[in-house]
């Protein structure tokens, strides 16, 4: 069924390329998230100050920690997993489509399902984030999924083409190992809810590395006043890039790479809109000190839950779009969530140690406040 006309959203998730434990739920206490250290940020949060914000928007995460020491391939240590973003609910999101749009600042990265959704302008499922060399089982498995849950489309076919995305994990995670399994896949999914969306070294995340401190899964939302459409824009960030060392490291504004040193309601948006959107993220990266490199792969994905995408029914149908007049107030709000997402991922992380012993640090939540106290930037 369409969402009421009265609810306005739209999302935007980011990808930036950017002791044996299988972790899955929310942790028993939650981590500080950066508002809590009192990081400054523009613009209003939605209550979760999250992506699952948008209505009907779940996030699933299935976390894989085993082994220590010494790399041995196919062994570990493994410092990996799987994160799902869901659309919509699991029984509706194969059948009912969310309109989509993907950006690619840059290309050293895979993002599967994206020629479809260039040509289709349609989101038809999940959007699947892991290891750089687990892409293929977890398309195979988003697939194998959808056989077992539902039957053929609307037109009778079995097609199924997944949106899988990938950032490399190698330094922390035995990546060749292949560590990430169909029913990692199938948990991530079936454990997908709403809330508080859980963060730094979880799911796709959990290797992840980001202006050389550990990186990981971040989140954030804005919510638009009334007068310009009270929509709401979530983004979810798997924030791993390179080409911006520790020294390019920018928050609320301030050099804090260079000050701690060590070691390196809904917006019926169409899909030419939301590629539009899914652009505004790179300024949202740029923020906090992102150059877009050589080879990170910086790609992005919009989709909007405001319109069900028609899906095999044979007729025209009518669609609603906000006017291109109005979009400034969402891309301010996608460039203000996604710099407090990629932010919320790492003061998030923890410290980790991975295969052969690499060690990477977490942002120190101290140092941090200090340094923004130092510029007169601690927000009280």
């Amino acid at each position: 069924m369409p969402r009421p006309a009265t609810t306005r959203a739209v999302l935007v998730l980011l990808l930036a390329s950017l002791l044996s434990c299988l972790a899955c739920a929310a942790e028993s206490t939650p981590r500080p998230r950066a508002r809590d250290l009192g990081v400054p940020f523009d613009g209003t949060p939605g209550p979760l100050n999250a992506i699952t914000d948008v209505e009907g928007v779940r996030v699933g995460h299935t976390t894989l920690i085993s082994g220590s020491g010494k790399l041995v391939v196919g062994k570990g240590p493994v410092r990996t997993g799987v994160t799902a973003v869901l659309p919509r609910a699991p029984a509706d999101m194969m059948d009912h489509f969310a309109f989509a749009g993907w950006f690619a600042q840059n290309g050293a990265g895979e993002m599967t399902g994206t020629a479809w959704v260039e040509e289709s302008g349609f989101l038809e499922g999940p959007v699947m984030i892991t290891n750089t060399h687990s892409v293929g089982v977890v398309h195979d498995a988003v697939i194998a999924w959808r056989v077992a849950h539902g039957p053929a489309d609307a037109t009778d076919f079995w097609w199924s083409n997944p949106v899988v995305a990938e950032t490399w994990d190698g330094w922390l995670n035995d990546i060749n190992g292949f560590h990430v399994k169909p029913e990692h896949v199938f948990h991530a999914i079936e454990s997908a809810h709403g809330g508080r969306v859980e963060e730094g070294n979880v799911g796709g995340g959990t290797g992840m590395i980001c202006y050389g401190f550990k990186g990981g899964i971040g989140s954030s939302s804005r919510k638009l006043a009334d007068k310009h459409g009270g929509y709401t824009v979530g983004v979810l960030v798997q924030c791993n890039y390179s080409g911006a060392s520790r020294h390019n490291l920018r928050i609320a504004g301030i050099p804090v790479g260079r000050e701690i040193p060590g070691t390196e309601p809904n917006a019926p948006l169409l899909p030419h809109q939301l590629k539009r959107i899914a652009r505004r993220v790179t300024l949202g990266l740029g923020r906090t000190g992102g150059v877009g490199g050589n080879d990170s792969g910086d790609l992005f994905i919009a989709f909007s839950t405001a319109t069900v995408a028609p899906s095999g029914e044979g007729h025209p149908v009518d669609v609603k779009m906000v006017p291109n007049e109005s979009l400034d107030a969402l891309f301010a709000a996608t460039v203000q969530a996604t710099e407090e997402a990629i932010v919320n991922a790492m003061v998030a992380a923890t410290d980790m140690t991975g295969v052969d012993g690499h060690e990477v640090r977490a942002l120190p939540h101290d140092q941090l406040r200090a340094v923004l106290a130092k510029y007169n930037r601690l927000a009280h």
